[in-house]
């Protein structure tokens, strides 16, 4: 069921003529007005059938709450087919409008309805507060997830195939306990807003976007450049590890049953659209990868295969008290990699291997991840050995949660988190075994004996969103400063937006310091010059307020010698050396990495200052 709640100064409607499946109805009721109303525009879908009263009770139930929220003097249920594509016969739609009007005049509320199946004309005022307009999906869980809701999960810490409680555990890791605290409702929130917001800021990576919903960011040249290379590098990752990358739309129509179903798992966290057809922004690249898997013959030959997309962007209606920074948006940036196996065991195998992807994500950002691993209990009691032999593949003691029974489309998953400057989880890499979506979509292989069988997903994204991991870092130079004030903040010097500045002293100084200046960056250096009319000391400040890893000052003695004093941020040394070497240096910490070019003019004084 689709309902919109309008509370009104009035509702006034007027009943023009009748369609066939009109009910019968009184002159009353041909007309009416409604002071001070809350109005209920309800569309009753196909899905309602299967349990009336259910919805009847979960309808209710919500438009109670909100009703004690905006004390309304009625309530007013508006049968309202335009919400939805997905009708139910209209038999059942009359009976369920007529079963939630009697169950709200039963719970004291003044209740009405409109009439079903008329043409009517309709005029609102809406009140415009805060709560004066909102739209609900209204869905009766299976009886198996409300027990499974009931029944709470069963928690341990999982090191070498021992488990232990993890409130009597002895840690040794503090990021590990903070996890546990937090997986398990025990830690209180301070209030205080994460150091990365400050930080994002001041460096001019990004900021909130005041003209658009909230949770969404501005990119400036910096960060879109910090982006682009953490993009670069999963595309490198995952292209080795065999996966194909494709694109697809970034949104779909709530008609196709199999995405409206995947989508109800996000509850209203669902981001939708305004238009003649009910479509709804991805929050993954599940809907496009799963339609081009069930377009594509596969057979068991073929598997495993994988999928790769970048979504730019994902949208997730989070609540706007949580939205914060780069750590949880509406709109953010997911690598998402899907992977179709035969069976069971073929997914265990290809989750182990992406166990080691996902790790090195973490070697590669020199970020710490702490693990949650999870799984049904059945799944667990099953395949014991197999997690256990998964879990020492991350090489420390981790989190293990084990649900009663299944909730979620999946039946394991690892989680890897960074902690925050607050002692607070970043979800990062996740692995997923999906064994429901397959069969929802109709993807199918064919297997040896040559008949169709429908495969196991694996869900993973290597390094969790890109904003996330941009967080992650910054978070992390906030923790190290924290443990030692004296340590110079930076980034990793491949997404350090500019690797080295050249500092001339005197204007004499300018076309060499230009000239070496365009040899790095000849050489693949990400490198500016400032000649500004500024002191020296205050260019070398800027350059530290910049993180800038390497910085070198042009005198008259390094225009008589190729040598040069070279500062080093990651050690606060002065080394001298030539341009080559400092060339080989650089080349020899970014190995491996994606390079950019500067995305800024190389003279700092044509910048901009955002």
């Amino acid at each position: 069921m689709r309902i919109l709640l309008i509370h009104s100064d009035y509702l006034r409607y007027k009943t023009k003529s009748k369609t066939k499946i009109a009910e019968k109805i009184d002159d009353e009721k041909k007309g009416g007005e409604f002071d001070n109303a809350l109005v209920v525009f309800t569309a009753v879908e196909r899905e309602d059938e299967k349990d009336a009263d259910a919805i009847i009770e979960s309808a209710v139930s919500e438009i109670m709450n909100v009703s004690s929220q905006v004390k309304p003097d009625n309530v007013i249920v508006y049968p309202y087919a335009h919400l939805s594509s997905s009708l139910s016969s209209p038999d059942a739609a009359k009976n369920i409008l007529k079963g939630m009007e009697s169950k709200l005049n039963e719970e004291g509320v003044s209740a009405s309805r409109i009439p079903f199946g008329w043409y009517k004309s309709f005029e609102i005022s809406c009140k415009g507060h805060p709560l004066s307009e909102l739209s609900r999906t209204i869905t009766v869980k299976p009886k198996e997830e409300e027990k499974a809701e009931e029944e709470p999960s069963k928690w341990y810490i999982l090191n070498k195939g021992e488990l232990s409680d993890p409130e009597g555990y002895e840690y040794e890791n503090e990021d590990l306990r903070k996890l546990m605290m937090y997986e398990l409702g025990k830690m209180e929130s301070s209030g205080e807003e994460p150091p990365h917001v400050k930080l994002m800021r001041e460096k001019g990576l990004s900021d909130y976007e005041p003209s658009a919903d909230v949770g969404h960011l501005r990119w400036y040249p910096k960060g879109r450049l910090i982006r682009d290379l953490l993009s670069d590098y999963v595309y490198n990752l995952v292209t080795e590890y065999g996966a194909m990358p494709v694109e697809t739309p970034i949104m779909y129509d709530l008609a196709d049953e199999a995405i409206r179903t995947h989508a109800d798992k996000f509850g209203e966290r669902q981001y939708r659209m305004g238009t003649k057809k009910e479509l709804m922004l991805r929050f993954a690249c599940c809907f496009g990868a799963f339609r081009i898997l069930s377009d594509s013959f596969l057979t068991w030959k073929n598997l495993p295969v994988g999928l790769y997309e970048l979504s730019t962007y994902s949208f997730r209606l989070e609540k706007r008290g949580e939205v914060v920074g780069l750590k949880r948006l509406r709109g953010f940036t997911m690598p998402d990699f899907h992977s179709v196996c035969r069976d069971i065991p073929q997914s265990m195998e290809e989750f182990e291997r992406q166990i080691d992807m996902c790790m090195q994500t973490g070697d590669d950002l020199n970020v710490n991840y702490e693990v949650i691993f999870r799984a049904t209990q059945d799944f667990f009691d099953e395949n014991k050995e197999w997690m256990y032999k998964a879990a020492e593949k991350v090489g420390k003691p981790m989190l293990l949660e084990i649900l009663p029974r299944r909730k979620h489309y999946w039946i394991s998953k690892m989680d890897f988190a960074a902690i925050d400057y607050l002692g607070r989880p970043i979800e990062n890499p996740t692995i997923q075994i999906d064994v429901e979506s397959a069969e929802r979509f109709d993807i199918n292989y064919i297997n040896e004996k040559e008949e169709e069988e429908y495969p196991i997903i694996i869900h993973c994204s290597p390094t969790g969103s890109i904003e996330r991991v941009i967080g992650s870092l910054l978070e992390k130079t906030a923790i190290e400063l924290r443990e030692n004030p004296k340590k110079m903040p930076m980034l990793p010097v491949w997404l350090s937006p500019i690797q080295v500045r050249v500092i001339p002293i005197a204007e004499r100084h300018f076309d060499f310091a230009l000239s070496l200046a365009e040899y790095l960056k000849d050489s693949n250096i990400r490198v500016d010059v400032d000649e500004r009319s500024e002191t020296v000391g205050k260019k070398i400040r800027n350059a530290g307020k910049e993180w800038v890893p390497y910085t070198i000052v042009i005198g008259d003695n390094e225009l008589e010698k190729d040598q040069f004093t070279v500062n080093i941020r990651e050690t606060n040394e002065k080394v001298s050396m030539d341009k080559d070497e400092l060339i080989a240096r650089i080349h020899d910490e970014i190995k491996g990495m994606p390079f950019r070019k500067l995305p800024l003019p190389l003279k700092l004084s044509k910048r901009v200052n955002f």
